[in-house]
């Protein structure tokens, strides 16, 4: 990992997955897509691509880096069609390169077709190897194009026939957006790991990952996409095709925790309203005597709203975020202590100081950067700094599209809550409980996938896949 890599990641945060965006019949297809990845900029930042037909020719276009670094307008019109699909990608499987940026299209003896992912195979490399054996030659190493080999070898039938035969070969999660020269198509797996809305746009089909990019181009939010289901727009309209075994639903619950943006609608529950709900829990499990209740921006706003809230406390930005801070920085030759950290977030001493002040944030993953805020606050002279965290201790790596470290460098893996406090440096530390935050997203607890809480895999491995799994990220 290079130096800049090293400290991307030193914002202690799960990485987004991916995010996708589709729209069918609109005179401006490729602007809409882009406008559309525009709002999911935050489910993946490392590449952004297009792909646009008019009914004939493919059109792509894809880039290393931000939506709107990547497309220019001169770029957009090189983009012509009534129909287009977009995706951007933080790499869950395969490395950070323009080779593995999305969406990735091929020329199939059943025609073009460019497909977009989110999510991850667990038997990705298993699949890749018996492909390659068999003469498949491989252009990236993403998990993708190990759909897109599925998918061209399939025979017989019609297009959701063969997609149904390929998808039913992979394990683990994975939300699909398919564009051919005739037909728009999406795909949620069977356990719906990775949300997809349907929206309408006048005469317009449109979908998304989230809502909030419906909400965009004011587009009118339809329905999700469910658990297993295929969704095919062509010009004779929406065909909805049921071909999979029903499986145990295990939605992620950490798009309410993290992922998603406060403003999207996901499954039935507004995130914001969501993380409102797990600061209210939180502070009934957690209560300390306090002057003040301060987020870590932004994604930690939700949830000290609500905790304030419930212990009658007042909010208030003890801590301001620079939104402008791009993927590396330089830092001066005479050193600044916790830079990565400063760089990001400045205490306002004016709001701290004297106070005992409580910390909010959604998660922690190594800790590192928890414990250099708690740092940060207690320099700007809060009196007391007590962390409070909106969801369980994460314990395990997360296989279903989400780059997570190892379990070895998961700090809830090997140490106590007591033993985190003392390396916070906090002088409090509580985790929302695991049944508090299933109850606080307003679903059924039992429609949840929280295996990087409690190690529980329940797609993909059998006994014996997940005692070696256990084995090695211990």
């Amino acid at each position: 990992m290079s130096p800049e890599d090293e400290e991307f990641r030193l914002d202690d945060k799960f990485h987004d997955e991916c995010g996708l965006f589709g729209v069918w019949n609109h005179a401006e297809a490729s602007n809409v897509a882009y406008l559309g990845l525009y709002a999911l900029q935050h489910r993946g930042q490392e590449s952004a691509g297009i792909a646009a037909t008019d009914g004939h020719a493919f059109h792509v276009e894809k880039a290393m880096g931000w939506v709107a670094d990547v497309f220019s307008r001169d770029r957009l019109k090189r983009l012509p069609g009534h129909r287009a699909i977009g995706h951007v990608r933080y790499s869950t499987a395969g490395s950070s390169n323009l080779r593995n940026a999305q969406p990735i299209t091929a020329n199939t003896s059943h025609g073009p077709v460019a497909i977009a992912h989110n999510g991850n195979l667990i038997n990705a490399e298993e699949l890749r190897r018996r492909l390659e054996a068999d003469g498949a030659v491989f252009q990236s190493s993403s998990d993708t194009e190990v759909i897109l080999h599925l998918l061209a070898r399939a025979d017989g039938g019609t297009l959701v026939d063969r997609l149904a035969r390929a998808l039913s070969q992979v394990k683990g999660a994975y939300t699909l957006l398919l564009l051919t020269p005739t037909s728009m198509i999406t795909v949620r797996d069977p356990s719906g790991f990775r949300p997809m809305s349907l929206g309408k746009l006048a005469d317009s089909w449109v979908l998304a990952s989230e809502t909030c990019a419906l909400d965009l181009m004011e587009a009118q939010v339809v329905r999700d996409i469910e658990p297993g289901e295929i969704v095919v727009v062509d010009d004779s309209g929406l065909q909805s095709f049921k071909p999979f075994r029903p499986q145990e639903k295990l939605q992620c619950v950490f798009e309410y925790v993290y992922f998603s943006r406060p403003d999207s609608v996901l499954w039935g529950r507004n995130v914001h309203v969501v993380r409102k709900a797990l600061g209210h829990q939180l502070a009934r499990e957690h209560p300390v005597v306090a002057d003040l209740v301060i987020p870590v921006p932004d994604s930690g706003v939700g949830a000290a709203l609500g905790f304030a809230e419930e212990a009658g406390l007042p909010y208030d930005s003890g801590l301001v975020r620079n939104h402008y801070v791009g993927r590396t920085f330089i830092e001066p030759k005479q050193g600044i202590r916790h830079f990565g950290v400063k760089v990001k977030l400045n205490p306002n001493r004016e709001v701290l100081a004297g106070r005992r002040v409580v910390v909010v944030d959604d998660s922690i993953v190594r800790g590192t950067t928890s414990r250099k805020i708690v740092k940060m606050v207690r320099a700007a002279g809060a009196r007391e700094v007590h962390m409070r965290i909106s969801s369980p201790p994460i314990q395990w790596p997360c296989y279903y599209g989400i780059d997570t470290p190892t379990r070895k460098e998961l700090i809830g893996s090997s140490h106590e809550v007591p033993e985190i406090q003392k390396y916070l440096g906090a002088d409090s530390l509580g985790y929302l409980s695991l049944d508090g935050m299933l109850k606080a997203t307003g679903n059924d607890p039992a429609h949840f996938c929280h295996a990087c809480f409690t190690g529980q895999y329940k797609v993909g491995f059998d006994d014996g896949d997940l005692a070696q799994l256990k084995l090695f990220d211990s």
